[in-house]
């Protein structure tokens, strides 16, 4: 296994993520299992901070440090079909890269809107993808998966291997140990239909409640994201996604998202799914240090519609996203997966390049009206985060079960669960 350190050749490459600078003291890469399992007993035998990354790409900043340590995931990347829909991908792979793998089998598996972000993070916490309301969050489709353990023993994890850890892994799996494979089933997708819409909306208010309505009332093929700058005059872009290349189908679906007030703009392709998420495949050298805070919604009702728009027209906000999720997502059990937001419809993050007093007083008034929160999209590590993130009784049960596979709470870098954490903060 690799080590590399700060005056090695090739350390600059390893030190940072997309959302932060770090400087760890030793970044560690493993190319197996076993190997995994000898970097954790590394960095625990050293007793400091360290980090575990994957692709580095989120929002969270956490997949680095300084001083510390970082097991650095990217050498198991590996994308394998094993036949029909079956398909087996290491941590470290990228999901541009998986759905570009999965293409010439018809197949597809919902991930996010970034084809940059590394597969193991966002394996781990949910999946809030462009084909959501049609196949589930990612973690849906998983089917089982390696992890090694606090103990340093690697464990298959399934419906019937270790079931409890297998539900914890689907959205709290950070809590609990490093995942070194997963089996997911892809769907049978291999074009979709996806429009990209511009709007300039004279009441932007009234706008999002119609948006919000529009997806609602949209067929389940259907999956759109909203992204909306601030400022007095406002500017806002779309990418729907009808899951499938039935035109026909799809048309009168799409049709209704460009009858919606201030469409200045509009184009509409069919292409391989593996388009769709943006990959620029750039190296992470801290390039997008914006804060962010973010939550669930059932609607945008009218309240909620207001106060979106008042943020977008403050100073505290630069930047407003609005994601679908319902459909498929809400077919599912809130009991059977750790994330446990099946009720949402919709994904709402502000995002300021500046942070600060005046973003987090401008997101209180939408924070006061949300239902929930997806931690892949939050930047504060406040501890009342955790709270929001597991209703009571998903956070009893993850609480349980890290008492008994991480009792030490090794793995306390990613909104940790413990109870011990929430009484130190």
């Amino acid at each position: 296994m690799e080590i590399v350190r700060p005056a090695d050749r090739g350390y600059a490459a390893l030190q940072h993520v997309y959302s932060s600078t770090g400087r760890p003291g030793s970044i560690l890469l493993p190319e197996t299992t076993s190997e995994v399992a000898e970097a954790l007993g590394i960095v625990r035998a050293s007793g400091g901070p360290f980090a575990v990354r994957s692709g580095g790409h989120g929002i969270s900043s956490i997949a680095t440090n300084t001083g510390g340590d970082v097991i650095d995931l990217r050498a198991l990347a590996s994308i394998e079909h094993r036949g029909g829909r079956s398909v087996r991908i290491g941590p470290g792979a990228r999901w541009g890269a998986v759905a570009w793998s999965l293409a010439p089998h018809g197949l597809a598996i919902s991930s996010g809107d970034s084809g940059d972000v590394g597969v193991g993070g966002l394996a781990t916490t949910g999946g809030i993808g462009l084909m959501g309301r049609a196949h589930g969050l990612t973690i849906d489709s998983l089917r089982s998966a390696e992890i090694v353990t606090a103990d340093g023993i690697a464990r298959r994890v399934s419906a019937d291997e270790e079931p409890d850890l297998f539900w914890a892994v689907r959205g709290a799996g950070a809590n609990f140990g490093i995942v070194t494979s997963f089996d997911f089933e892809a769907s049978e997708t291999a074009d979709v239909v996806q429009t990209t819409a511009v709007y300039q909306p004279r009441d932007l208010a009234a706008f999002l409640r119609e948006w919000g309505r529009t997806v609602e009332s949209a067929a389940r093929e259907v999956s759109a994201f909203l992204y909306m700058g601030a400022g007095p005059t406002p500017v806002a872009q779309a990418t729907i996604v009808y899951a499938g290349d039935d035109v026909d189908a799809a048309t009168p679906e799409i049709e209704r998202f460009l009858r919606l007030p201030g469409l200045s703009g509009q184009r509409a392709v069919v292409t391989p799914y593996a388009a769709v998420p943006l990959t620029s495949g750039a190296p992470h050298t801290g390039q997008q240090r914006a804060s962010t805070h973010t939550g669930l919604a059932a609607h945008l009702d009218e309240d909620l519609s207001e106060r979106i728009a008042t943020m977008l027209r403050s100073a505290g906000a630069d930047m407003v996203q609005i994601r679908s999720v319902g459909g498929a997502i809400n077919d599912v059990d809130p009991a059977a997966t750790a994330y446990a937001h099946r009720h949402q419809n919709f994904s709402v993050t502000a995002v300021s390049v500046r942070g600060g007093t005046a973003f987090h007083d401008a997101w209180e008034p939408v924070h006061a009206l949300m239902d929930g929160m997806y931690l892949s999209f939050e930047s504060d590590h406040a501890p009342g985060a955790v709270a929001e993130a597991f209703p009571p009784a998903t956070l009893t049960r993850l609480r349980d079960l890290k008492a008994r596979w991480d009792p030490d709470d090794l793995f306390d870098q990613n909104f940790d669960v413990s109870e011990q954490r929430v009484r130190l903060s």
